[in-house]
């Protein structure tokens, strides 16, 4: 087994690697200082498994669980905080180390990764050469139109009722992970690191995802439900190709046969297929109602990258 440390503190790693060196069947422990050097290392190194710290500078463990490639390593995080730990398993991990940790709560992780790799569930990342990036389907090309003046729902849309609130969570029952707020993409020569909030909409691309941002469309190897999946609530599919994060979206048109095309404010069009048209107006009919985006969320700061708010937009309503 292959397993990449990542902890940007120096004695953590010495000490994990002290106790991996003491397992027979690991044949390569490398590690990483931070995030991006870990994304970096992937290809090349081909972990089985990666042993992730989540508290983190710049770029934490979560941002880093988001950004890897498919097909992923197993992933086991290594936290000091009880409230991540509880929660590791929402972030798809194996499992979590709550520090400090000895040999033997080790050893049961690790017999987890070796049970889920003897299963053949998640390979490992291949060491050879991503395919050539392909081209975004043309048929998702966004055409500039002018500023909306307000979100709103097109008179031909049928009516939806709005989404009612989910039930209270127990008490015993720990919120979600909290959604990652960067994704690192690949480049040649080094990594970009892209916003959520800058995410306007997103398409599939063969085996790739495209991040549609006003400053370009970089790819991510992932398929779209499972980055969907690690976004949250914020983003919503729209077409089987596609999803859009609901902040960008400024209205939507009724075409024929029950499809639609939602405007987004960054001014691209994007298709809405009548299969995802009802639950994308009813999430959108909940977000006006609830005032729109939660914390962070794009138009919540004065950032000239955010989408604009107009004046009496729900999303002006104050927290």
């Amino acid at each position: 087994m292959r397993i990449l440390i990542v902890d940007d503190e120096r004695p953590a790693r010495d000490k994990l690697r002290r106790l991996l060196e003491q397992e027979p069947d690991i044949t390569a422990i490398g590690e990483a200082r931070d995030g991006v050097d870990a994304l970096e290392q992937l290809p090349a190194f081909a972990p089985d498994l990666l042993l992730l710290d989540i508290q983190m500078p710049e770029v934490n463990g979560l941002d880093v669980a988001a950004s890897l490639p498919v097909p992923a390593p197993l992933v086991v995080f290594v936290t000091a905080y009880d409230d991540y730990a509880i929660r590791a398993f929402d972030a798809n991990a194996i499992d979590y180390l709550l520090k400090p940790y000895d040999q033997q709560r080790l050893r049961r992780a690790l017999d987890r990764a070796r049970a889920r790799l003897a299963q053949g569930a998640l390979a490992p990342p291949s060491a050879s050469p991503c395919p050539a990036l392909p081209q975004a389907d043309s048929s998702f090309s966004a055409s500039p139109l002018p500023a909306s003046p307000a979100r709103s729902l097109s008179t031909r849309s049928t009516p939806v009722n709005p989404v009612m609130p989910a039930a209270a969570a127990s008490p015993d029952t720990p919120p979600p992970l909290p959604a990652p707020m960067q994704l690192l993409v690949p480049e040649r020569g080094g990594m970009r690191v892209v916003r959520v909030q800058d995410i306007q909409w997103i398409e599939t691309a063969d085996n790739y995802v495209v991040l549609h941002t006003a400053n370009g469309g970089p790819l991510m190897r992932q398929t779209l439900a499972g980055l969907l999946a690690k976004l949250g609530p914020r983003f919503v599919r729209c077409h089987r190709r596609a999803a859009v994060q609901l902040d960008w979206v400024a209205g939507i048109e009724a075409l024929d046969k029950g499809d639609g095309e939602l405007i987004l404010r960054g001014g691209a069009r994007v298709a809405c297929s009548r299969q995802f048209r009802s639950d994308v107006v009813a999430r959108l009919q909940a977000d006006a109602a609830s005032g729109g985006g939660a914390p962070g969320a794009p138009g919540s700061s004065n950032n000239s990258n955010s989408p604009h708010r107009h004046p009496g937009s729900p999303h002006d309503a104050g927290p």
